[in-house]
């Protein structure tokens, strides 16, 4: 049975996409910084019938809490073939470019860029194990400069200065991460789940977790002949 983790997987896409990697036959393993609402998670998908499920404590902005998080995943798997850096924070909206603190810019580079760096590094092991080894980047389109400069473009105006430059800088370091594995059977990439309705936005968005989980899940199981480096929603390949 192949394996996955999930990082901040125990509401919204993240537990949406644990659920539905768990309906294709994955044992999934969620990572959640609250250990009891991870096992309140584990609860509501053992009640829909996955058994398939586990919880592991992983607090992606602290390298202590990542590094025990790996030697847990260690003592109950072998391998790791998939990982979705899912986790991640808005640092709370609007983000005015000459107004936007220092403090909340450090907090979501942390959460954002830095944390899924840390989970990379320290599971490469794991997932070097796996025949055809699957990265994911939760990633969005307010990370795209292409489409920050495009007065067409539906979100124009919408600028947050701390959330899409974090995602921006993911995005980059997706590039020379794939790059790096390329002569591998590793496939690296980023995704745009769209403006989906979770607690994140306070349900504002348009899609439903289910359409917004799509483009993970599609990307966390592409075949060896699939592309690598690259940034998509579930229809098209987004510019940078």
């Amino acid at each position: 049975m192949k394996t996955a983790l999930v990082t901040g997987a125990n509401r919204g896409i993240g537990f949406e996409t644990s659920k539905q990697l768990a309906a294709l036959g994955y044992f999934v393993y969620l990572g959640c910084r609250d250990k009891v609402k991870g096992l309140e998670a584990i609860k509501k998908l053992k009640a829909l019938g996955y058994s398939n499920v586990d919880c592991i404590e992983l607090d992606i902005t602290n390298i202590h809490s990542i590094k025990s998080a790996r030697q847990e995943l260690e003592n109950k798997t072998k391998q790791l073939d998939v990982l979705i850096n899912n986790a991640g924070i808005s640092g709370g909206f609007p983000q005015p470019s000459l107004k936007v603190s220092i403090e909340t810019l450090k907090d979501v580079f942390e959460s954002n860029f830095f944390g899924p760096i840390q989970i990379i590094q320290e599971f490469i092991e794991l997932l070097k194990k796996s025949k055809a080894p699957r990265i994911v980047n939760v990633s969005t389109e307010l990370s795209s400069l292409t489409k920050h400069g495009d007065p067409t473009w539906k979100f124009y105006s919408v600028k947050p200065s701390a959330y899409g430059p974090s995602k921006t800088a993911l995005n980059a370091y997706t590039v020379m991460l794939a790059f790096e594995l390329k002569d591998t059977n590793f496939k690296v990439n980023c995704v745009c789940p769209g403006f989906t309705a979770t607690e994140f936005n306070n349900y504002s968005g348009e899609k439903t977790v289910e359409q917004g989980t799509r483009a993970t899940i599609k990307y966390a199981t592409i075949q060896n002949d699939g592309p690598t480096g690259k940034f998509f929603n579930e229809d098209v390949e987004i510019a940078w």
